[in-house]
């Protein structure tokens, strides 16, 4: 069967085009100017017809959490991110007990089979516990080790299908064994959570290490000792090619100033965006405890009771794409780019892009940036 997809306004890797999109076995079959024949049409003309969003860092939505939530509850915190443009997602998994990550991986691996579940797991991304009490942030300070080899070679052999990212503070990472071994075994080596200095860093890509985890959060910058100033994770950004660069581009962890600073100093073809978002999102939340931790969400985001800190993201994928647009004026094209095609390449996906041969996941959304349809493989898995 083709599907048939009509449209003005069809986001491309480098324009907006007008034509059609032919859909078959699951793939896009070809993008033309040309009406051919079809089995099934969508006429979305006036419609902005997108890649569908790959979101690979949140902790969960809709009140439930990727950390503590059942095989249900994380179901459910997928779907709510598809209704949102997420057709790939990554559940975040925070630091905790390594027993209790070890069991929300088991779960996200169940999940990622559930007949109930729209959009793709990708895969579990997790944040800890190997990181830095220094750069800790929201992160629990109590469960946050040096690698263990012993409990991550484990969990590796147990469920390394079914994690696609790991995040780590690279100045404990001895040798860089860690991120070697991790790297070997398929799983994106993304440093975050760090005070790592430049030589850190050097001795982490030597090992595989692609990715900085949230940008300016929980990052060490220049330091001085003796009056010799050294670099850190943020200069180790900007200096190495090799490095992508994850931001939350909810527009309160970053202001637009400082987002468009990073996009013109990286680059465009090295910067991806995220939500970094907390259960909460998609909630009517206003005050509460998550753990230990009492928060108030007010101006947007989350943050500690005494305002002194945020305490996480309560964006989605869709105000990305808003922020990035209306309060920082880039291109709609490449505040898409920065949702789809960029992680996609970052973790080989065949996915991201509106081209011949590449999975048919896509969001169409109006001039405000709602959602109004979501297809994954080619199925309208969600209407407004």
């Amino acid at each position: 069967m083709v599907t048939k997809i009509i449209s003005d306004k069809i986001i491309l890797s480098d324009r907006v085009f007008n034509g059609f999109i032919y859909i078959k076995d699951g793939k896009i079959d070809c993008i033309s100017d040309k009406d051919m024949p079809s089995d099934k049409i969508y006429d979305l003309t006036s419609k902005y017809v997108s890649p569908g969003f790959v979101e690979t860092h949140t902790h969960g939505g809709c009140g439930y959490s990727f950390l503590t939530g059942t095989v249900e509850d994380m179901v459910k915190a997928c779907n709510f991110h598809l209704s949102h443009g997420t057709t790939s997602i990554a559940p975040t998994v925070s630091a905790a007990p390594f027993a209790q990550m070890r069991d929300a991986t088991e779960k996200i691996s169940k999940a990622r089979k559930s007949e109930d579940l729209l959009p793709v797991i990708l895969g579990a991304h997790l944040e800890g516990p190997y990181l830095s009490a220094k750069q800790c942030g929201a992160q629990c300070p109590d469960f946050i080790t040096p690698p263990a080899k012993e409990e991550y070679e484990s969990l590796v052999n147990e469920l390394g299908k079914d994690i696609i990212r790991w995040t780590y503070a690279p100045e404990n990472d001895e040798g860089g064994e860690f991120c070697r071994y991790i790297t070997e075994n398929g799983i994106l080596a993304s440093a975050g959570h760090t005070d790592a200095t430049l030589a850190d860093m050097d001795l982490a890509i030597a090992n595989g290490c692609k990715l900085i985890t949230h940008l300016y959060s929980c990052t060490s910058t220049v330091t001085r000792k003796g009056g010799f100033r050294s670099l850190g994770v943020i200069e180790s950004a900007y200096l190495r090619d090799e490095l992508f660069c994850e931001i939350i581009a909810d527009g309160k962890h970053l202001p637009p100033d400082l987002i468009k600073m990073i996009c013109k100093i990286k680059g465009k073809d090295s910067v991806m965006a995220v939500t970094d978002s907390l259960e909460l999102a998609g909630t009517d939340a206003t005050h509460g405890f998550m753990g230990a931790t009492e928060y108030i969400i007010e101006d947007g985001v989350c943050k500690l009771c005494d305002r002194s800190a945020f305490a996480g993201s309560i964006a989605t994928s869709d105000r990305l794409i808003r922020v990035l647009t209306k309060d920082c004026g880039i291109d709609l094209v490449q505040a898409v780019r920065m949702l789809t095609e960029i992680p996609a390449k970052l973790f080989s996906l065949n996915k991201g892009v509106l081209k011949e041969g590449f999975d048919a996941d896509i969001a169409v959304f109006d001039d405000d940036i709602n959602i109004e349809k979501v297809f994954v493989g080619g199925n309208c898995v969600f209407e407004k």
